[in-house]
């Protein structure tokens, strides 16, 4: 279920506005409710996110201050290293790296929020206070702990040695360490939803999917489900390296398939368009088949994306 304030922070254009009229029509293809998109627009006005000039359909949102980016959206460079993944282009090292912190119960905060960091990075918990990870994550790690003031009790370490309950054997310890199997459907999901044919499209031939749902009635209303979809699936993915990956492995089809629906979206959207296309377009827009590896770019680099790159 699409949360109704997603389609709002969606639909914001590159000059902060949301039109009122769009934003109910394209609630209504997903299904929402007059009344729900009324009391989101009132929560977000009450919450100090955005202004509100006139009412209802011919009403317009206004962004204040830096609360109108989209939540959770996937950083660009975490989505353009899984691409490279996919590509075979980040092969893994072998290494595991280790971090462990004793941090006093004085400093419940700091500790808290340095576990945070390490989850956040993908790093998967061994026991109390020991994580793994197979990125070098170190500097970010490090970085984090520092900014927190508990640096002298972070312990880092890299080894190609890692035993877990007798078990050693790289693949079966990420299948123990990480929700695989949670997250293999989100990208089944995603790559369902990304196959399904376009607004407007004739009709599904003998081996297409029927459509079905509100991507099938509005251009506008298709984007903002894909790209909830597309974060659904991506940003509880940690981006194991290929190697600790089970066979066969469903998110590089499946973001085959978002980058061929978002290329199509993005050439159809209305101009000027909601940021949404340009946000999704600087992680999507050159992972066509055949296209080269974008340039890189340092993590955070985006103030709408918060999500870290795992290498």
């Amino acid at each position: 279920m699409i949360p109704t304030r997603l389609v709002v922070h969606a639909l914001v254009r590159e000059d902060g506005t949301v039109d009122g009229g769009e934003l109910y029509e394209v609630a209504g293809a997903l299904g929402m409710s007059d009344q729900q998109v009324r009391l989101c627009v009132k929560r977000l006005a009450a919450e100090g996110r955005f202004e509100v000039e006139g009412r209802g359909r011919r009403a317009v949102l206004r962004v204040v201050g830096p609360g109108g980016g989209l939540p959770a959206v996937p950083e660009v460079e975490y989505v353009r290293h899984a691409y490279r993944q996919d590509r075979g282009l980040e092969p893994w090292d072998g290494v595991w790296h280790v971090f462990a912190f004793a941090v006093p119960e004085s400093a419940r905060a700091a500790r808290d929020a340095l576990r945070d960091a390490l989850t956040g990075l993908g790093a998967a918990p061994l026991q109390g206070g020991l994580y793994v990870s197979p990125h070098p994550i170190g500097p970010y790690v490090r970085a984090r702990a520092a900014e927190l003031g508990v640096e002298a009790g972070l312990t880092c370490l890299g080894t190609r040695d890692l035993e877990i309950g007798g078990t050693d054997d790289p693949r079966a310890l990420a299948a123990r360490l990480w929700p695989l199997t949670e997250i293999a459907q989100r990208y089944e999901a995603l790559r369902e939803l990304a196959s399904r044919p376009e607004p407007g499209h004739p009709g599904p031939g003998p081996s297409e999917p029927e459509s079905f749902g509100p991507t099938a009635s509005h251009p506008l209303a298709r984007a903002v489900e894909l790209a909830a979809a597309f974060s659904d699936a991506m940003l509880p993915d940690p981006l194991l390296p290929p190697e600790l990956l089970p066979r066969p492995w469903p998110g590089a089809a499946a973001r085959t398939a978002a980058a061929s629906a978002w290329a199509r979206l993005h050439a159809a959207a209305p101009s000027p368009g909601p940021r949404l296309f340009r946000l999704y377009a600087q992680a999507l827009g050159a992972q066509a088949p055949g296209a080269q590896a974008p340039g890189a770019q340092a993590p955070g680099a985006e103030a709408d994306e918060p999500r870290h790159t795992p290498g």
